[in-house]
Parts: C-alpha cells; structure tokens; sequence
C-alpha cells in the first residue's frame, strides 16, 4: 500500500518534521515565514508539532523551529482562517495541551503585548548562523 502524498509546502513540511536547518534554508532562499497551510500558519504548526513530540515523547520541549521563524520576522499575532493567534492556539490547547503550555505553565494572551514590535528579517539569516543552524 503506498503512503498518500504530503501536499504540504516545503516549509510546513520541515516544520512538521522539526528540521530547523532546512526550515532556515528555505526562509532564507525567500519562503513567507507568514504563509498559511491546511488552515495553520507555519508558526502555529510549529508551536503545535513541537508541544505535541514534547507531551507525546516525555523529552524536554524544543523550540527550534519556532526559533528559526521568529527570527524570520513570523507574526505572533496573525491569525489563522479560524481567526486564532499562535498563542491563542496554545492558550485554547488544541487536542494535545489542553490550554496548557508545554512546559506545564499556564500561557496567557497578556504575555505578548499586542503590537510589540517584531524582529526584521534582515540579518535573521546571520543570527541562525550564529546559532549553529546554518
């Protein structure tokens, strides 16, 4: 039997897989660190992917992924067509949170200031460079 195709785009693809190296190569070639697939925008999936291996595997919670996208100028506050927020995403819990961090704390939409400037992508290529992800 052969597995269906992943129709995904290549970022939401390295996302889902937490590949952090091909994420940053495809954000630097020019991918929207903003884009939307299958109804989540790349920093949701991301949030959502790695609290999901976190709970699912017992490991420490890893943000790389949405490390690499934040400082790829990804907007925190943009919704998703369901009109959520990437918080409000951690905050409602989806299915595997239950409206609770990864980490055990309790997220709060206060946490993140809206309007709080954002980091420009210029030179986002050089801090994941230093970062050891490039």
């Amino acid at each position: 039997m052969t597995q269906p195709e992943d129709t995904s785009t290549p970022a939401h693809q390295a996302v889902g897989a937490e590949d952090a190296e091909i994420l940053a190569r495809l954000l630097g070639a020019g991918a929207d660190p903003d884009e939307i697939d299958e109804g989540m925008t790349l920093l949701t999936r991301a949030i959502d992917v790695e609290g999901d291996s976190a709970l699912q595997s017992g490991q420490p919670l890893t943000v790389h992924t949405t490390a690499v996208l934040l400082a790829f100028g990804a907007d925190p506050e943009l919704e998703d067509p369901a009109g959520h927020t990437p918080l409000a995403h951690t905050v409602i819990g989806g299915d595997a949170n239950g409206g609770r961090h990864p980490t055990g704390t309790s997220a709060s939409p206060s946490a993140v200031p809206r309007g709080a400037p954002r980091p420009s992508p210029v030179g986002a290529a050089q801090n994941v460079k230093t970062c050891g992800i490039l």
